[in-house]
């Protein structure tokens, strides 16, 4: 194993972590908890 092939291991590692931020950031279950956070600025005196 040389470093090309860490590299590459750690790009499939990076893309497969990216994803799986995407799909949670996405996701319906936490679209309500996102709503309340975005909306706590305004909330405030």
């Amino acid at each position: 194993m040389d470093v090309n092939d860490l590299r590459a291991i750690t790009t499939v590692i990076s893309f497969v972590i990216f994803i799986g931020i995407m799909v949670w950031a996405f996701s319906k279950r936490n679209n309500k908890d996102f709503e309340e956070a975005a909306r706590l600025p305004f909330d405030q005196d």
